[in-house]
C-alpha cells in the first residue's frame, strides 16, 4: 500500500487479503439488527489501529467528524458494540486469521525459513473488582488476598518466519489453567492447519508440565520451553551443569555477543515420557554491558538443531509479546492479524463482562 488512509486499507483488506466475505458476514448472532455486522466489526478494527480499543472511544469516533474518512457507514453507541461482540461467534474470525496464514504461505512468505514455529503465551484483559460472569478470573497479590478479577487468554503466533502472525485465542476461566488452555488451542490450531505446517512449538516455563509437551508430541511438534522453577530438580541439576567450562557455541545476534552451554543427556522428571532432556543455557552480552541469560529445554536432537538455531528459536518467544501488543506497519499481512485478533478474545470472552 502506498497510501495507509483507512479507505486504502479497507480495500486492501477486502481485495488483496480476500476478507471481503469475513467483513460482511463475521458470525453475527443478533437476532434483529439494526445496525449492519460489518459497519461494527470495522469500526471495531479502525479503533485498534488507532490505539482506542475500548468501546467508548470507538463510540466516540463514530460520532465524530472523522467517521466519514474512517469508513465507517453509520453512528453507534457503545452499548450496541457490546451486545454484537458478546453475541458474534468466534468460529467466522478464527477462519479468517488461518486464511491470512494460508495465504501468506500461497504467496512463498516462508519458503527462506527452514524452521516455522508457534509460539504461546498467556495475556489477560479487562479488571473489575466482583466477578461478572464463569471467565472471571481473581487475581491475587503475594499474601493470596484477591485484588479483583480479570479475563485470561492463552494466545497462538506464527513465529520464526520473519513475518509474526498471531491468529488465535483460547480463554480459561477459574479452575482452568494456561496450560489446559494452550493444549486445546494447540489442538485446534493444528486440525486447521495440518501437522506439516510446523515444526516447533516454543512457549514460557508455565508451558512446561508433561501433559502439554506430550500433546505437542502427539500433534508433531517438538518444544522449546523456557526452564524455570517450576521443575526444581531439572532446573536445579542445569544450574549445577551450567555454566561451566567452555561454552559449546559462541556467534554474534546483531550486535549482540551470545554463548551457549548445550547438553541432552538430562533426566526427564517423573512424569515426562522422553528418554532424555535437552537443556541449554544462553548469556546475551549487548553492547552496553547488560547481560541476559536463560535455562531452556526441548527435545530438538543436537544433531538435528544446533545451539545457535535454538538460541533463534528461543528468541522468537519474543515476537508474540511484541507483535502481539504493538502494531507493525499498516499494509502488511502481519499488522492485519494483530489488528483481528481481538476480536477472537471480544467473540470467545463475554465481553459484555466488562463495564
Amino acid at each position: 500500500m502506498n497510501r495507509s488512509t483507512p479507505r486504502h486499507l479497507l480495500r486492501y483488506v477486502t481485495r488483496r487479503l480476500r476478507l471481503r466475505r469475513y467483513l460482511k458476514d463475521p458470525g453475527d448472532g443478533r437476532q434483529q439488527p439494526q445496525i449492519p455486522a460489518q459497519a461494527l466489526l470495522w469500526a471495531l478494527l479502525i479503533g485498534q489501529i488507532l490505539r482506542q480499543s475500548s468501546f467508548h472511544a470507538v463510540e466516540a469516533l463514530v460520532h465524530s467528524s472523522a467517521r466519514r474518512t474512517l469508513s465507517i457507514a453509520t453512528p453507534f453507541g457503545d452499548d450496541t458494540l457490546g451486545y454484537f461482540t458478546e453475541r458474534l461467534d468466534p468460529q467466522p474470525t478464527r477462519q479468517a486469521l488461518l486464511s491470512l496464514i494460508r495465504g501468506a504461505k500461497r504467496n512463498k512468505a516462508f519458503d527462506d525459513c527452514r524452521w516455522i514455529g508457534l509460539a504461546l503465551d498467556g495475556t489477560g484483559a479487562g479488571w473489575r473488582t466482583h466477578p461478572g460472569c464463569k471467565l472471571c478470573r481473581p487475581q491475587q497479590n503475594a499474601a493470596k488476598q484477591i485484588q479483583g478479577y480479570q479475563h485470561s487468554f492463552v494466545m497462538i503466533s506464527v513465529v520464526g518466519t520473519g513475518l509474526s502472525l498471531p491468529f488465535d485465542g483460547e480463554p480459561y476461566g477459574p479452575g482452568d489453567s494456561e496450560y489446559a488452555a494452550g493444549q486445546r488451542l494447540l489442538r485446534r490450531v493444528i486440525g486447521s492447519m495440518g501437522k506439516r505446517f510446523a515444526q516447533y512449538v516454543v512457549a514460557d516455563g508455565e508451558f512446561a508440565t508433561a501433559p502439554f509437551l506430550h500433546t505437542a508430541g502427539e500433534l508433531g511438534l517438538r518444544v522449546v520451553a523456557r526452564l524455570k522453577d517450576n521443575l526444581p530438580e531439572l532446573f536445579a541439576a542445569a544450574q549445577q551443569r551450567f555454566p561451566s567450562g567452555l561454552p559449546t557455541a559462541v556467534f554474534q545476534h546483531g550486535a549482540d555477543r551470545v554463548e551457549v552451554w548445550d547438553a541432552e543427556d538430562f533426566d526427564p522428571w517423573a512424569t515426562l515420557a522422553w528418554e532424555t532432556v535437552r537443556v541449554f543455557f544462553y548469556r546475551q552480552h549487548k553492547p552496553d554491558g547488560t547481560v541476559v541469560q536463560a535455562y531452556w529445554l526441548t527435545n530438538f536432537a543436537s544433531s538435528t538443531v544446533g545451539p545457535q538455531s535454538l538460541f533463534r528459536m528461543a528468541k522468537s518467544r519474543w515476537e508474540i509479546e511484541n507483535q502481539g501488543s504493538t502494531m507493525p506497519r499498516v499494509g502488511t499481512a502481519s499488522s492485519i492479524s494483530v489488528i483481528i485478533m481481538p476480536t477472537v478474545c471480544w467473540s470467545a470472552g463475554s465481553s459484555l463482562c466488562w463495564p
